[in-house]
């Protein structure tokens, strides 16, 4: 690839995602792009960047950054996390709740296998204290392909394998003629999915007891991080907590969290980490 072509797009997934891609990586953005390239009939990534600064599309632009960002996921990644949230942190929320109703929000959920490990583990392992309320999760993507996946549910044998057991496999999904394997209503019952960018305001996405956004900002330019960070700590409930991923941290990204005491990973409101220490 040539480097006015890889300049090009690693400037469009910058601006449009807060993708930051090396040039080492330059492989990356073709096989990424290879999707859109074909669908449109481009020989090379040359043409498509040609087509890009002719015709100045902003859906199809934005389409090529959500493309570029990694969509790297899985089953029951950090399946410890997700145990003791549903274990312990929601039990809390809810006792400290006066509405019975509690928020979850996968950010940059990509194909939706984080949010239905949770919905699993509502199916099988939901604690006493629980019974009864009202839990939602939403799982959001840049990604219009990534989030509509998510929605249907459908995954193929690559994904599948990548952290289910046989027994939740057989007992949560159910196998198509297609050969892929289809979550059970009961699982997508607990979720919703929508096209989100986290570098825009999530205002409209309401307030959260629990965000989880892992192995998302550790992709990303430190302007992007910093953006983002704003924005889920403005989504966030008095008392609630983010959890990113292991080895991203927010020392020196934000003074509107600090790292949560009792909670490997976990981040709240500044000024809060003791209350969310004895709340837990």
């Amino acid at each position: 690839m040539q480097d006015e072509v890889f300049n090009e797009l690693a400037d469009l997934a910058l601006k449009g995602a807060g993708a930051s891609i090396p040039k080492s990586k330059a492989y990356l953005i073709e096989a990424r792009l290879a999707p859109i390239a074909r669908r449109e009939g481009f020989g090379s990534m040359e043409d498509l960047v040609h087509c890009v600064k002719s015709r100045a599309n902003p859906a199809f632009i934005a389409e090529i950054a959500a493309a570029l960002v990694s969509k790297d996921t899985r089953f029951f990644r950090e399946r410890e996390t997700l145990q003791r949230v549903l274990a312990e942190v929601l039990p809390a929320r809810l006792k400290a709740s006066n509405t019975g109703r509690l928020k979850i929000w996968f950010a940059g959920g990509s194909t939706g296998q984080e949010a239905y490990s949770l919905s699993i583990l509502l199916e099988d392992e939901l604690p006493a204290a629980l019974r009864g309320a009202k839990i939602e999760i939403l799982s959001t993507d840049i990604c219009k392909v990534s989030t509509e996946k998510a929605r249907i549910g459908r995954y193929g044998h690559y994904d599948i394998q990548k952290g289910l057991s046989i027994h939740r496999l057989t007992k949560h999904f159910t196998r198509l003629e297609t050969g892929q394997w289809e979550a059970s209503e009961a699982l997508r019952g607990h979720v919703s999915f929508r096209q989100h960018n986290l570098l825009e305001s999530a205002a409209g996405l309401g307030k959260f007891d629990v965000i989880i956004c892992r192995n998302v900002l550790s992709g990303m330019a430190r302007s992007a991080r910093v953006a983002v960070i704003d924005n889920l700590a403005s989504q966030l409930m008095p008392g609630g907590l983010i959890l990113l991923g292991q080895g991203e941290g927010l020392i020196g990204l934000t003074e509107k969290l600090e790292p949560a005491r009792d909670f490997r990973g976990a981040w709240v409101a500044a000024g809060t980490a003791n209350a969310a220490a004895s709340a837990a």
